[in-house]
């Protein structure tokens, strides 16, 4: 098995990119998720589960390393967090919802980190409409996240919604889109980390992985558990229709999860093409 792609996101929840290596810190891919928005309206910081039009946009870091980014809006306009002081007009505007783009906090400022106020006083209809789950569809297993998501958007010092990667396989791609013909099963409906070239298997391989250790370049990283998948999978991606038929899919007949949640138990870097060995 080697590393197929490594994707990173500047931005939470808005379309990022494939990169040819990535340093891996104990939080996750080295510049990673360093922006998201605010709700204005409810607090909290958002991402695509809330406010489905994040999806529709794409990040791209701003040449010369400052952590800057530019968003790239469906009409073509290019907006940066450095020249453009319109940015957050132009996101609240196209979400139809104030926001305000900001930069990761240290994880000692909680505050930026607490979870604002639901949309619904009902927290069930608020929980199905975060996983896009039909009435008679099961919520998924709570006790896989880590108990500070409870508390917090994401655990406080990033912008991760539980653990800081999520692995997928190329089996599990092909696996999708034998399952479904009708729908465009692309990569970027499930924002992956890293994809990892399962040499042929069938299925979704990655899901055994759960309690092991690997190596991948010189990092070693921990699968924790299967991924459940939320209504982000669902959503209109850049170019890609919105279709609610991969959900259906992965409820039914995936026990709810695609890819599997990893942590970094040491640091490292990691390139295309490295080989990944599972080490117990």
């Amino acid at each position: 098995m080697r590393v197929d792609q490594i994707w990173s996101y500047p931005v939470k929840s808005m379309v990022g990119g494939t990169v040819p290596s990535a340093e891996l810190s104990m939080l996750g891919i080295v510049g990673d998720r360093r922006w998201a928005v605010r709700d204005l309206r409810r607090g909290g910081i958002r991402g695509a589960k809330q406010l489905g039009g994040l999806m529709t946009l794409v990040a791209r870091d701003v040449a010369g390393g400052s952590g800057d980014v530019e968003v790239m809006f469906p009409d073509g306009r290019r907006l940066s967090t450095t020249a453009s002081s319109d940015l957050d007009d132009a996101l609240s505007t196209h979400l139809d919802h104030p926001v305000r783009l900001e930069s990761l906090r240290p994880s000692d400022d909680l505050d930026h980190y607490r979870r604002g106020a639901p949309a619904n006083d009902d927290m069930m209809v608020e929980l199905r409409s975060i996983f896009g789950r039909e009435e008679s569809e099961p919520l998924p297993d709570f006790s896989v996240f880590p108990p500070e998501v409870m508390e917090f958007e994401s655990p406080p010092g990033t912008y991760h919604d539980c653990w800081p990667l999520m692995i997928m396989s190329t089996s599990s791609l092909r696996a999708m889109q034998e399952a479904l013909p009708d729908s465009v099963v692309d990569v970027r409906r499930f924002r992956p980390s890293m994809v990892i070239d399962t040499d042929g298997l069938d299925g979704h391989p990655e899901f055994s992985w759960a309690g092991r250790t690997a190596r991948v370049g010189s990092a070693v990283i921990a699968f924790e558990s299967a991924c459940p998948r939320c209504v982000m999978v669902t959503r209109e991606v850049a170019d890609l229709p919105a279709d609610r038929a991969i959900l259906r899919h992965i409820v039914r007949d995936l026990d709810q999860n695609v890819g599997v949640y990893a942590r970094i138990v040491e640091p490292g870097v990691v390139n295309v093409g490295d080989p990944i060995s599972l080490i117990d």
